[in-house]
Order: C-alpha cells, then structure tokens, then sequence
C-alpha cells in the first residue's frame, strides 16, 4: 500500500441518503448536490460519477477550481453552479463553459455582463439576496438598482436563480430568525417578479431547511451534508428519533454513512509499566501494556486533539487513542486485543463487526463540527469506491 490510509466510499449509502431526502421534496424541485469542500471530504472525482448513478444532475460548488474539477469529470448534461468565489478574470470560463454562478455584489454584476457582451453569449446567474444572514447578498435597498440594470440588459444577463442562505435553519434556536427570512425572501423575489425579473429557480433550502421548513423547498434545493449520511446537527437527528416514536415507527437512523477511513497496524510493542507513551509525559502506563502504531497523524487529518481521547477499532473492538497524536502516527493501546500484528486492519472512521465510530464522536469529543472534520480530510488520501 502506497498510502499510510485509504478511504472508502459506499455508493448503496448515497443512493440510500439521496433517496431519503428526494422523499422530503416537493415534487418537481431540482436536486443539487453540494459538493464543495471537496466534496465534504468524499472527493469531487469520485462523488460525481456515484451521484449522476443516483440521477442527480446538478451539482453546487464554492469556487471556480471546485467548477474546474466538476466539469471534467461531470456528464455533458450535468449542471453545475458557483455559489461563492469567482474572480474577474475567471467568469469568461464559467461563460464559456455553461456554469452559472451567484452574483451578490453589482461589480460582479457589471463584470458577467461586460464578459457576456463581448464573448456574445449570455451569462446564467443567481441573484443572492440578502435575507438576515449578513454575510453576501444584495438587501431590498440595493435590489433596485440591480433590477434596473438588469431590465437593460436582458440580451446578456439570464436570471437562472433569486436565492438566499438561511443562518442556522439546523437549530430551534434560530426558528424566529429564519421565519423572518423566509419572509424577507418571498417579498424580494415577489418585487423581483413584478419588476420583470422571473427566475427559472426561486433555492433556498439546504439540508437542514429541507427537514425542518418544508416551505422553502421551492424549484430546487441544495443539499450537502445529509448526501454524505450526516445530520446537520444532533438536534435534528433527535427530531427524526422523537418523530418516529410518535408514529409507531422503530425510532432507526434513515442516513447511511458514505465514507469510512482505514489505515494498517504499522508496528507492535510491549512497554512495561510506569512509562510514558509518545512526545511528552500525558500518557503513563499502569501496567505492562501492548502498544501498537497507526501511519496517521495530525498531518494526515486526524486531530491532535484527540490525543488521549480518540478510538479506533481493531479485530472488532474499541481500543484508544494513548500519547500525543504526531505529525505521522498515532500510538493505541491494544493490550486486550487478541494477538494483534502488523499489517491488521485499523478504522478511524467507520465500521468493524458490530461496532462503529462515527464523525460524530469525533465532533463529540473536540467540539468540532462534521462538516469541518470531514473537510480536513487530505485530498491525498486516497479515495475508493466499495463494490
């Protein structure tokens, strides 16, 4: 093995996810899949070709290298869309190459109608609105001016999309927040519509919103986390839990996990007790213990905050994570672990006989969240389609 870790996607498992959240949609929205942050750790290359099996035909990216990356490897028919960054230079490419892409300040506005006149093909955008969440978008004061400029330029401007993001939908914490949004955004695209702007696509739900705002799921929805077999958040999943006891219904986790990480037993020792593990004096055995290392690191994705806490699994049990995780390598105590050996499967993430270690119980234990350790995970490692 080439590599000190592999990563193994399940395409059952996002056929499964796919299916689940299609069942919340009204019927007629577009599906697109979120696959920025390189496919929330899952890998563009390999997401796309599982996802266009699953009839998914429209994929969300954040930036025009993630676009790059699509396209290549997406079908001729496939869509794809720049939610976030694109430079001046770089919307003559997304023209060129059918990608649409948000527009949410007027010099980005000006600048994919400038690129559109002189290339003579028209620029698809999405008009972001801003909603409440203040981070991008254009608020009701400066929509005006974008309308106007609009009405003149319809010949190289076509408003595939009026969209907006919601700021936390995955919390009840935010319910009267969100609400608000949801109002603020019917008002601006109901102006939009009077003023001669009709949007192919009116998208505002992502995972969360799908799940808990069945009224924003309007003529497409963008869905990221939940492909993967992730709730956006713990809450979320209690909500499905407490739904279904309501129902009659055994109260099972509907998301399958996509991705599951291994790595090998690299070496095996006994080290006697009252000795300290690895850099530093923060672990010390209390009795003769059996160590084995694992060829992943902190520059491999697996947390240094997880020295001390982590577990993986091995021939079938939970063992821990002892030491400082390192650069490289990681050291786990597998003293009750029959006859362990080099070369032993070893999963950090994922599934081994009845048990199981999930994103999640990472984010459990470093206060992290999925979304930014699945996204950690190095592009390098690589990625492999189960069969």
């Amino acid at each position: 093995m080439l590599h000190t870790s592999f990563i193994e996607l399940n395409p059952e498992a996002l056929q499964n996810n796919i299916r689940y959240m299609r069942d919340h949609m009204a019927k007629g929205a577009r599906y697109s899949m979120v696959i920025k942050g390189n496919a929330y750790g899952h890998g563009i290359e390999n997401i796309i070709p599982m996802a266009e099996a699953c009839d998914v035909d429209h994929f969300s990216v954040f930036s025009v290298s993630e676009a790059i990356r699509a396209r290549k490897t997406a079908s001729a028919e496939t869509e794809i869309m720049i939610m976030g960054w694109i430079d001046r230079e770089e919307i003559e490419w997304a023209i060129q190459n059918d990608v649409s892409f948000y527009v949410f300040t007027f010099d980005r506005l000006t600048a994919a109608c400038n690129t559109a006149k002189r290339l003579k093909k028209s620029a698809s955008i999405h008009l972001e609105l801003e909603t409440g969440m203040h981070r991008t978008g254009f608020n009701g004061k400066e929509l005006d001016k974008v309308l106007h400029y609009l009405a003149r330029n319809r010949k190289h401007l076509y408003v595939e999309g009026i969209c907006t993001h919601y700021a936390g939908a995955e919390s009840i914490n935010n319910y009267s927040r969100i609400r608000e949004q949801i109002d603020t955004f019917n008002s601006l695209v109901n102006k939009s519509i009077n003023e001669g702007v009709v949007p192919k696509y009116r998208h505002t739900a992502c995972s969360a919103a799908v799940l808990r705002y069945p009224e924003t799921i309007m003529d497409l929805v963008r869905v990221g986390i939940a492909n993967y077999g992730f709730w956006p958040s713990e809450e979320l999943r209690m909500n499905h839990f407490i739904d279904s006891e309501k129902k009659g219904v055994p109260p099972t986790d509907p998301l399958d996990r996509v991705l599951a990480w291994k790595s090998t037993v690299m070496s095996v020792n006994v080290v006697p007790a009252g000795e300290y593990i690895s850099y530093g004096k923060s672990y010390l055995t209390n009795r003769d213990t059996t160590i084995a290392t694992v060829p992943v690191g902190y520059g491999y994705g697996y947390a240094r905050t997880l020295s001390n806490m982590g577990h993986v699994l091995l021939h079938g049990k939970r063992v821990k994570v002892i030491g400082s995780v390192n650069m490289n390598m990681m050291v786990i105590d597998v003293t009750d672990v029959k006859k362990p050996k080099i070369g032993d499967e070893v999963v950090l993430i994922g599934k081994q006989g009845d048990l199981n270690i999930s994103v999640s119980s990472f984010g459990d234990m470093t206060n992290s969240l999925n979304y930014e350790l699945l996204t950690r995970l190095p592009g390098h490692i690589p990625r492999h389609i189960s069969e």
